[in-house]
């Protein structure tokens, strides 16, 4: 059936009349990959308007209204076409024919594929509980699932701040605020507890993860080590003290756990090591409680976005704050060889790459909600502008090329005062020859 849907849009957007067009003798033919490219990015748009006219959803969505269907199958048929395009043009430049025309039939069938994706589940008496909802993916995830119908139970910081007063005043009275800090073993053993008593009678769903935090932006050596602690207390033994709390909950029910990561976990960003370590290290803890669970029916899904702006993100000046208390917390020695113009310079990079991060945090909402209601729900989805191809580019090309891709594109470092010509200080070790024989060294 679906073959045929493809057949018949082919049909519409062909003319009858056009003949395939035969190299004049001298010519050079078109390479077999590239017009198999071309054919596959035909496919993708024809099965795009095929979904449109029968009145489908977008992929990974879910059933939506008909109108709001027809409203985004357009931009999500060209942001597809455009990161196949991109992804045809890398193939072509960098892979020998053969290689090439096997991962763009791999990104077809599977860009394809998730287009017919089934329709998600009837939220029905579904409940659901969210971290990290005073601002950025967890108010705006709350806010949605609140309108689809869930009883949602969001968990803030603080009762009185401003993302609790903005869900109070927009959502209804299925939404419940429970405070808690991950930090915390008090706040979430009495969250347990409300979720126990909030959920009596509809049972707990999903466990959406998404409270996280980044405190620092700089190298690994200037970072203190209670960095990384209190990213790990909040990224990782938060999440874990939680999730463990909340299982026999989620096996009752059979339900869902989601927790949103950052491709900060999979790829080495300059200067977000003890954010990025963090992150790696939930990953895989979801990935083995999705090994582990699945014979009680828990789905576990990871979301992977890409640079978006939330409120946490863009404040500047609380990151100004934070070079400030790095400056005055590093010892002097540290501080001459690096120098306080290279602090300056990294954060001047990082501001600037804010300018890049896309406000529309939609596509991460989305995912969270494809990720609960899904039959079959994904173990990774990574929302985002660009990410499959930062992916691509991680994991396919030299590490030369992926290491200056990430400093172009997020933080691209100077060199270290003491590493600047003309300064007093280290030069950088340069490879010797090392003579076989010391004892002939000694003797001359």
């Amino acid at each position: 059936m679906m073959a045929a849907a493809l057949q018949t849009v082919r049909a519409e957007s062909v003319p009858r009349t056009r003949r395939r067009r035969v190299p004049e003798q001298g010519s050079i033919p078109d390479r077999g990959w590239a017009s198999e490219s071309f054919r596959l990015s035909s496919d993708l748009l024809a099965l795009q308007q095929c979904h449109a006219k029968a009145g489908w959803a977008s992929p990974g969505a879910g059933p939506v209204p008909l109108a709001t269907a027809r409203a985004t199958a357009p931009h999500s048929g060209q942001t597809a076409l455009r990161h196949f395009a991109a992804l045809d043009w890398l193939c072509q430049r960098l892979l020998p024919p053969p290689a090439a025309l096997v991962v763009l039939a791999a990104a077809g069938w599977i860009a394809l594929s998730r287009l017919a994706r089934p329709p998600l589940l009837p939220v029905a008496t579904r409940a659901v509980l969210i971290t990290g909802c005073d601002s950025g993916f967890g108010k705006e995830a709350a806010k949605k699932l609140d309108a689809m119908g869930f009883m949602v139970l969001a968990t803030v910081l603080d009762l009185n701040g401003p993302g609790a007063l903005e869900l109070r005043a927009c959502c209804s009275s299925r939404l419940k605020l429970l405070k808690m800090d991950l930090t915390k073993p008090e706040d979430i053993s009495s969250a347990l507890e409300l979720t126990k008593t909030h959920t009596t009678g509809t049972g707990l769903w999903g466990l959406v993860n998404n409270a996280g935090l980044n405190s620092i932006v700089a190298d690994v050596e200037l970072s203190p080590v209670a960095t990384f602690r209190k990213c790990m207390e909040v990224n990782f033994f938060g999440a874990l003290e939680l999730t463990k709390g909340l299982l026999p909950l989620l096996r009752h029910s059979r339900g869902r756990i989601v927790t949103v990561g950052s491709p900060a976990g999979d790829m080495p960003y300059p200067c977000l090591a003890a954010y990025g370590t963090s992150k790696a290290a939930v990953a895989l803890l979801m990935d083995t409680f999705g090994c582990e669970l699945l014979p009680w029916g828990i789905k576990v899904s990871i979301i992977q976005p890409g640079y978006f702006k939330t409120e946490a993100v863009t404040n500047v000046n609380l990151w100004e704050k934070r070079k400030q208390l790095l400056l005055a917390s590093l010892p002097g020695e540290l501080l001459q060889a690096y120098g306080e113009d290279y602090i300056e310079h990294v954060h001047g990079q990082f501001l600037h790459s804010l300018s890049s991060a896309v406000s529309d945090l939609s596509p991460v909402v989305d995912a969270i909600i494809d990720a609960l209601l899904a039959a079959r729900p994904r173990r990774r989805y990574y929302p985002g502008r660009g990410l499959m191809i930062m992916y691509f580019i991680h994991y396919y090309l030299p590490e030369g090329l992926r290491r200056r891709f990430l400093q172009n594109f997020f933080i691209n470092h100077c060199l270290p005062r003491a590493l600047r010509p003309g300064q007093p200080g280290p030069t950088p070790a340069q490879d010797t020859p090392q003579d076989p024989n010391p004892s002939l060294v000694a003797a001359r």
